[in-house]
């Protein structure tokens, strides 16, 4: 696994990759933005990062395994550190004729945009487009890992993202297009990804309609490899037919939480078919920057009782809401299907809702005085 890993490090590096299934880990633990970076370089010769990021906690580390390398890491180098590590991990598992799986998930575009020399002021777009640029250079040099190995034809390559864009502030580059709102919220600007499933020989050029998740990888990688699934009850469903067949989804409904999911709210939206019911909406502060009211800050929570009803097909933009009695059989689907999902949804112990100790904060010097500045230190990889 190489790249941004979300889970963070945990008491005695419980959370970690390496600790969670991954062999090797090349990365940051969290998302780049979770540490002072307004004094740290994210672009050649010596620009600073744009914005002041989290205040008052040590840098962010790169951390190789579970020791860490660089902290605060070096953004200038660090895409170039990723391709390196992912393309010598290919290339041993492939000398040792060994099956392999290697998860890469960017620090890119998310803000603060950086990007090295390579790709600084390279783009038409400027800082974010720069970023994406290098971003796109770090998965071609992968793919050209697979060419050069010889096992191009022999991989499934499946991009997608976490979650709509970032609308806060225009010049962090963020754009749904049609979809209303954006990230942090549950509408289709927030909720919806791009994926693309590549595997020449197997899946046919072509683009599908059917609902799919990222739910789904687990369950379609599992089956691909002959894994045994976990013991537990999975979210997600099998997508092969949809991706060697150009067959049917399996999955006909989506349940959409907002990011602070509770039992007393429990589900904000649904999604059957072509057909979206909301019971709650809700604004966020990453949806800022747009014209639509609804997606500001300031859309405070708003219980919807019937439920707003948009057919997604027709109305992307979540626009027009189907009040008409003649919708009253699509309400009472999702509905019933709604009560089902509920029935059987068991709510885990927050991580979050522990709350904070600054003594699990990751320190490459961890005895250093005084904290958190003294956590400072450069490696080779």
């Amino acid at each position: 696994m190489v790249g941004k890993w979300h889970l963070g490090v945990g008491l005695n590096g419980t959370y970690l990759p390496t600790r969670q299934g991954f062999d090797k880990y090349l990365g940051i633990p969290y998302s780049h933005d979770q540490g002072p970076c307004q004094n740290l370089t994210c672009f050649p010769p010596d620009v600073k990062c744009y914005g002041h990021c989290d205040q008052g906690v040590v840098t962010v580390p790169l951390m190789f395994n579970e020791i860490i390398k660089q902290q605060p890491a070096d953004f200038l180098q660090l895409e170039k550190a990723y391709s390196e590590f992912a393309s010598q991990f290919i290339n041993v598992a492939v000398q040792n004729k060994s099956p392999f799986f290697l998860y890469y998930p960017s620090h890119h575009t998310h803000y603060p945009q950086y990007a090295g020399t390579d790709y600084a002021g390279k783009s038409p777009r400027g800082p974010f487009g720069d970023a994406l640029m290098e971003f796109d250079g770090t998965v071609g040099k992968i793919l050209k890992t697979l060419e050069e190995t010889g096992v191009i034809n022999n991989t499934l390559i499946f991009f997608t993202g976490d979650n709509g864009p970032e609308l806060m502030r225009k010049s962090r580059g963020g754009n749904a297009g049609l979809m209303k709102c954006g990230k942090g919220t549950t509408y289709e600007g927030g909720m919806r990804e791009p994926a693309i499933a590549y595997w020449p020989g197997f899946i046919q050029p072509g683009v599908t309609r059917d609902l799919a998740s990222s739910l789904d990888i687990l369950p379609t990688f599992a089956k691909l490899a002959g894994a045994p699934l976990p013991k537990a009850q999975l979210d997600g469903v099998d997508m092969t037919d949809i991706l060697f067949n150009k067959g049917p989804s399996k999955r006909q409904a989506m349940f959409y939480y907002p990011i602070d999911p509770s039992e007393k709210y429990s589900v904000f939206a649904v999604r059957w078919k072509n057909f979206k019911a909301h019971y709650y909406t809700r604004g966020a502060a990453h949806s800022e920057s747009t014209p639509d009211n609804n997606c500001s800050l300031l859309a405070f929570l708003k219980h919807h009782d019937p439920p707003l009803l948009f057919n997604l097909e027709a109305d992307p933009s979540e626009n027009y809401n189907l009040d008409g009695t003649e919708w009253d059989p699509v309400r009472k689907q999702i509905q019933t299907i709604k009560e089902q999902f509920e029935a059987s949804m068991v709510f885990g112990e927050s991580e979050i809702s522990k709350g904070l100790d600054s003594a699990l904060e990751p320190c490459c010097t961890p005895s250093c005085t005084p904290k958190p500045e003294c956590c400072h230190c450069t490696s080779a990889l």
